[in-house]
């Protein structure tokens, strides 16, 4: 009987998201006051974006996977050559004022470790002789910030450390469950 249950919950769940995608995907509201979301992740427009981060790298909107810190930029990602927050130095940056075009604007995500105003103070001080705007956060944040200025079609860079460790919140783990329940949907033939 549970069994039963459990899966006319599944069927339940799966109808009534099935209900709400094609609802949300039809509108017949066609004035001036239209309002419309797009999920900038999902735009090739946009250039490079960051969907997902681990302790052991990043997802990107083209779904390639960077493992361990990375220099991304709206068309191109490389590899970083650091192991953390303190391997972050002059030499380490150097990159990110040597290409073309000069960047705007770079974002320095340092995993999780706390931002020291000295240790921001080093990275700013450095990156203004290249007369380049430079923002230090958190990887989380950082992500967000380089999505962000990357989507207004920004000229961005962003240095980023994957955080040791990982928040969990009611997102993630709603996610889980949909992907969870969808293990067990079967699929129309």
């Amino acid at each position: 009987m549970n069994v039963l249950q459990g899966v006319g919950r599944i069927a339940h769940q799966s109808l009534r998201r099935t209900i709400c995608t094609s609802l949300a995907r039809r509108s017949t509201y066609e004035s001036d006051g239209k309002t419309s979301v797009t999920i900038l992740n999902k735009e090739a427009d946009a250039g490079l974006m960051i969907n997902s981060y681990s302790q052991y790298g990043f997802r990107l909107n083209n779904d390639m996977v960077v493992i361990g810190p990375m220099a991304i930029f709206s068309r191109t990602v490389l590899s970083w050559n650091v192991e953390s927050h303190e391997d972050i130095n002059d030499a380490s940056l150097s990159l990110f004022c040597a290409i073309e075009p000069k960047i705007d604007v770079l974002v320095v995500g340092i995993g999780d470790h706390t931002i020291t105003p000295a240790f921001s103070k080093k990275i700013i001080d450095f990156m203004k002789r290249y007369k380049i705007n430079v923002e230090v956060l958190g990887t989380e944040q950082a992500c967000s910030t380089f999505n962000f200025l990357n989507a207004e079609n920004r000229v961005v860079a962003a240095a980023l450390i994957p955080p040791m460790t990982i928040r969990v919140n009611e997102d993630d783990l709603m996610r889980k469950q949909i992907q969870v329940s969808r293990s067990f949907e079967v699929a129309d033939k």
